[in-house]
């Protein structure tokens, strides 16, 4: 493996979360990539079923298609290594030149419901709606916002800077107002 894709991550450096806009279909290379880097990475991935004419197989697919999380220190150096990695386009930016962070109970909540192998599905992005904190049960801590869909209530997870979210069934009682 080359050199240029090893980062000296300073450990007394504060780090952040970003997003990632890879290439089409590259989400598992890249976060191959930067995980041998030493660069932590999050892809959120959701198992689904796939039939073929001959047989039927759980595969994996990202749950965000063309988007990774890297978590690192707001280090130009560390951001122009991850920028060089195959697949990698763009960090997620508002401002030219300086990605915007991603909130880490963002991040801490998908990792949640990735771990616990919800039934995640993705979800429009929504700024309007009640956020609300998951109170008991294996999802407890995670927040986001309750919808009403026909006669059962689900939690959507909004990625902010993705404009994209994720949704998983609740009962209504297990949440809180945040």
């Amino acid at each position: 493996m080359d050199d240029v894709y090893n980062i000296n991550i300073d450990t007394d450096l504060e780090h952040f979360w970003y997003a990632l806009y890879v290439r089409s279909r590259h989400e598992f290379r890249v976060h191959q990539l930067l995980t041998e880097s030493r660069v932590e990475a999050f892809l959120p991935t959701v198992d689904r079923l796939r039939r073929w004419k001959d047989r039927k197989k759980m595969v994996s697919f990202p749950l965000f298609p063309g988007y990774l999380f890297v978590h690192l220190p707001q280090n130009k150096d560390d951001m122009l290594t991850v920028l060089k990695t195959y697949g990698v386009v763009r960090f997620l930016s508002s401002r030219p030149g300086q990605p915007d962070r991603v909130p880490t109970i963002q991040i801490e909540s998908l990792k949640t419901l990735v771990e616990n192998k919800a039934q995640l599905e993705p979800y429009p992005y929504l700024r309007e709606g009640q956020l609300v904190r998951i109170m008991s049960g294996p999802l407890r801590g995670v927040e986001g916002i309750l919808k009403e869909k026909r006669k059962y209530h689900i939690l959507v997870l909004s990625v902010d800077i993705l404009q994209q979210g994720a949704s998983v069934k609740v009962d209504a009682s297990d949440v809180e107002p945040v």
